[in-house]
């Protein structure tokens, strides 16, 4: 009787130790060894999310899901899940929550991937949620497009051919064995054309590869050198020619202001020159005949000068040997 009590206590022993072994293990599991810190994560789609979800900091287990909760927001239903958190666990405020699956077959988490901003989220605050890229979902979407395009598309563009192989056909191929034939009877032709391009290209390749030669090189640089002088002096001439015009400019508006100036002046001086050209030419007749008649005495008077000098001294004229003595 006592043998069986202590294998029975034994037995009870073990049995709860196992027990608060597994509680232990579970709650290491969960990230659930201590006090906890609420925040909160809002999603579309919550597939596979229900309390107690497993919550992974960088792949580090930091919590768990604490309740799913349904709200509407902006005319549509999404879901509010409370994240059980460490509590003291620092996450930056940038910080992202996205619903994923670790493998094909391991249990959908909640990871956090962190921000890089240097302000951490107070308790109660919301982490930006992220839904989970399914995979079998997307397969499933693809071949449903797959199969929509191949009922309206495929299928019917494989019935018109196959009428159009079944009416045109023999026209077809004998188009086909035309057309075969004239490549055929054309090739020399193409190929003697192909050897000339090629001949033609290796030429000039050897033209480009003689003119690239190192000394050919090196007057194109001494050119370029040159050119390059060329083009700051044009610049410099450019600048100088600048600075010429500004200069005329200011020349021009100098000779506007004095012409502004004296323009009075100017107007009255052509008003006498044209008062005078009008006396000369009312009494222009008149001076023509007192200078022909000024020429004509001036022509005797050289006349007379020439043939008696004395004159000038108020001598007598010389006789004349052309008239008869005086007895």
């Amino acid at each position: 009787m006592r043998s069986n009590a202590i294998n029975y206590a034994v037995v009870g022993g073990f049995v709860l130790i196992m027990l608060v072994a597994f509680i232990a293990a579970i709650a290491v599991l969960t990230g659930r060894t201590g006090a906890t810190e609420r925040y909160y994560a809002v999603y579309e789609n919550v597939t596979g999310v229900k309390f107690g979800t497993q919550i992974l900091y960088e792949g580090y287990p930091i919590g768990q899901v604490e309740e799913v909760t349904p709200v509407e927001q902006d005319g549509r239903m999404r879901f509010r899940v409370d994240l059980g958190i460490q509590q003291g666990w620092r996450i930056p405020q940038n910080s992202t929550a996205q619903i994923a699956a670790p493998g094909l077959l391991s249990a959908i988490t909640i990871s956090i991937s962190a921000g890089d901003s240097r302000t951490a989220l107070k308790p109660g605050a919301q982490i930006i949620g992220r839904e989970s890229a399914n995979i079998f979902a997307v397969v499933s979407s693809v071949a449903s497009d797959v199969s929509r395009l191949s009922e309206e598309s495929i299928k019917p563009l494989l019935a018109s051919f196959g009428k159009l192989l079944d009416g045109d056909a023999p026209v077809l191929l004998r188009k086909l064995t035309a057309l075969a034939s004239d490549m055929t009877e054309q090739m020399p032709r193409i190929a003697k054309n192909i050897d000339e391009f090629t001949q033609k290209m290796n030429r000039s390749s050897d033209e480009i590869e003689a003119l690239f030669k190192p000394e050919n090189r090196r007057k194109l640089e001494k050119m370029l050198v040159q050119s390059e002088k060329a083009i700051g002096e044009f610049s410099q001439l450019a600048a100088e020619l600048s600075e010429s015009r500004t200069s005329l400019h200011e020349l021009l508006g100098i000779v506007q202001q004095t012409v502004s100036k004296s323009r009075p002046e100017v107007e009255k001086t052509v008003a006498n020159l044209s008062y005078v050209v009008d006396s000369i030419a009312r009494r222009i007749d008149a001076i023509n005949q007192n200078l022909e008649g000024a020429s004509r005495n001036m022509y005797e008077f050289s006349r007379q000068i020439r043939q008696n000098p004395g004159l000038l001294l108020g001598s007598t004229p010389p006789p004349d040997s052309g008239a008869n003595p005086v007895r």
